[in-house]
């Protein structure tokens, strides 16, 4: 029987490598094939053409038929040997493009492809390649980031700011500054952290100021630092900062493009108008206004004016006339503002819900076509396979057939004995039915237990509060008496419909989330109610301070919860919570 057995292995062992053979693509294959796909790209979107990563470039079609190419080029690239350098481009210029047309589950696949490879084969690379690649990595990583902050995947992105600063802090040149500018921008704008980015912003000007005065980055740095002082209503520090920066992109040529940077300068020029007349500085507004209405007027002229950039001079025109008191220019320009604005907004809401449904059309498309693409591949492969597996065929028939005869005879024996197996594993099967019905009456009792504590331990410190409140009335004189009574009234009341308005929260996120508390407790059964509840939330993608009002928590315990449920759940620490549970 061994013997058989072992015969029919080998066999299987052939098939397999002869399927192996015919299936795998040569190195040199898959690059010319690759080389091919590219070539057919190139003649409707050349990736050297600003166009291709612009979504509004793309019909229907054209999109649809980009994807499929481009899928087909990232398959190819496992097959391709020993061309690194071009290996690590495609992967790279693919993150960039699908972050630039909107996909960034696919940007973020795409990056993450780019730093394995390149960890794998870094010791393969020339110096000059590595070189290259500083810069690069510095720049992938910036973008991982980014594309995770608009997925709302925010602990993720930190990680890899933070990551890209250590990386960049002993690399010189402009990289170090521009990743702490980066980190500033995504604490300003996804986490509303005023203080930290304004921190991350300053150490960035301090270094570019000394080391590289005269780059471009020097401007964005004091415009997001100026940003934030308006935030603070620090005014005057903001106007000081916006006309520096007018000053600077007069002049001021970009790195990359070699020209000047005309929408900064424009909205410079206007944010300094802007500012100059919050602090009634008006002969002051009017003389920069004069200044930028003609860089405004000429840029217009020669169709290099932006629709942003003309937006926000007409909002910096409208409030200064206001300020003058010239009413009827200022409700001349606010009814310019409102067409142009109202204008962008259409065409901004048509091109969203033109291509939400063409996306749902090219995803069906794609799988369609990759179907499609597979069917005739296995066709192919079939017909050139046909004469030698039916001469292995016909071999290998006689050896099965002898071991079925060899089966029979020994059929009935194994039936008696898997019978009586069967009469034993039912029985150890129904105990254990038993004791796991009783475990989990257990657990459900421990875990209301741990609830009511929780809520017995949150109404003990209330009680506490208003015990204090009351000791404060009796000491009170008749005139703070009768303030801290309507206090101690209003606390009241507002603990009861809290907790009125909160139960009724909870047990509406109950009923609509039953599905998913099912299927996260038969994968986690050592989950309580308050965790059950803290992954729904989560999975709602509500923000971290509002999950503490609802749970009556402050945020250090909610990041207590936050832990304690990554342990439960046994994540690693590359792993991010948020993530997890709304991919569940």
């Amino acid at each position: 029987m061994k013997y058989h057995l072992l015969i029919l292995f080998i066999i299987g062992i052939s098939l397999t490598k002869l399927w192996s053979q015919d299936r795998a693509l040569t190195s040199e294959q898959a690059l010319n094939q690759f080389n091919s796909i590219s070539d057919s790209i190139w003649s409707t979107f050349p990736e050297d053409d600003i166009k291709t990563f612009r979504r509004s470039s793309f019909s229907e079609l054209q999109l649809q038929n980009y994807l499929s190419l481009h899928f087909r080029r990232l398959d190819l690239l496992s097959s391709i040997k020993d061309h690194h350098s071009f290996i690590l481009d495609s992967y790279l210029h693919s993150g960039n493009w699908f972050r630039e047309v909107g996909f960034p589950k696919e940007s973020i696949k795409s990056y993450l492809d780019f730093f394995d490879y390149y960890q794998k084969n870094e010791s393969l690379l020339t110096s000059e390649e590595l070189k290259k690649y500083i810069e690069m990595r510095s720049y992938g990583r910036s973008m991982l980031a980014e594309s995770y902050a608009k997925l709302g995947v925010l602990d993720s992105a930190a990680i890899q700011h933070k990551e890209n600063i250590s990386f960049t802090k002993n690399q010189g040149y402009i990289y170090h500054p521009s990743a702490l500018n980066n980190y500033g921008l995504f604490l300003y704008w996804h986490k509303e952290d005023l203080d930290s980015a304004l921190y991350y912003f300053k150490q960035a000007y301090n270094f570019t100021q000394i080391e590289y005065p005269n780059h471009t980055l020097v401007g964005s740095i004091r415009d997001n630092i100026a940003d934030i002082y308006v935030d603070q209503y620090l005014t005057e520090k903001a106007q000081l900062l916006y006309k520096t920066n007018f000053e600077f992109f007069k002049t001021a040529i970009n790195e990359r493009t070699l020209t000047k940077d005309i929408p900064r300068l424009i909205s410079a020029g206007s944010q300094f108008v802007v500012t100059s007349t919050k602090l009634n500085r008006l002969k002051e507004a009017q003389l920069g206004f004069d200044e930028l209405e003609s860089i405004v007027v000429y840029q217009g002229n020669h169709n290099n004016l932006g629709a942003n950039s003309k937006l926000e001079f007409l909002k910096a025109k409208e409030l200064l006339l206001e300020n003058q008191n010239n009413s009827t220019a200022a409700y001349t320009t606010a009814k310019q503002i409102t067409k142009y604005a109202d204008s962008l907004q259409r065409l901004a809401n048509n091109g969203d819900k033109k291509w939400q449904e063409e996306l749902n059309d090219i995803t069906i498309d794609r799988i369609a076509l990759n179907f499609k693409i597979v069917r005739i591949q296995k066709e192919n492969k079939i017909k050139s396979q046909r004469s030698k597996l039916w001469f292995i065929g016909i071999l290998s028939s006689s050896f099965i057939v002898l071991l079925v005869a060899l089966i029979f005879s020994r059929r009935q024996h194994l039936i008696n004995a898997k019978n009586k197996q069967l009469l034993a594993e039912q029985k150890l099967e129904n105990s254990a039915l038993k004791v796991e019905q009783l475990n989990s009456e257990i657990k459900s009792k421990e875990r209301d237990l741990s609830d009511f504590a929780i809520r017995l331990t949150q109404d003990q410190d209330w009680a506490k509060g208003l015990a204090e409140q009351l000791e404060a009335i009796k000491k009170a004189s008749s005139e703070e008496r009768d303030i801290l009574t309507k206090a101690l009234e209003q606390a009241i009341a507002n603990k009861i419909s809290v907790d009125s308005d909160t139960q009724d929260f909870f047990d509406r996120l109950d009923k609509l989330s039953d599905a998913f508390y099912s299927k996260l407790t038969s994968s986690y059964s050592n989950l309580s109610k308050n965790e059950i509840r803290l992954c729904s939330l989560i999975r709602l993608k509500i923000e971290s301070r509002s999950i503490s009002t609802l749970q009556n928590i402050t945020l250090a315990s909610l990041n207590t919860s936050r832990y304690r449920l990554r342990k439960k759940l046994i994540l690693s620490e590359d792993i991010d919570l948020d993530f997890f549970i709304q991919n569940l």
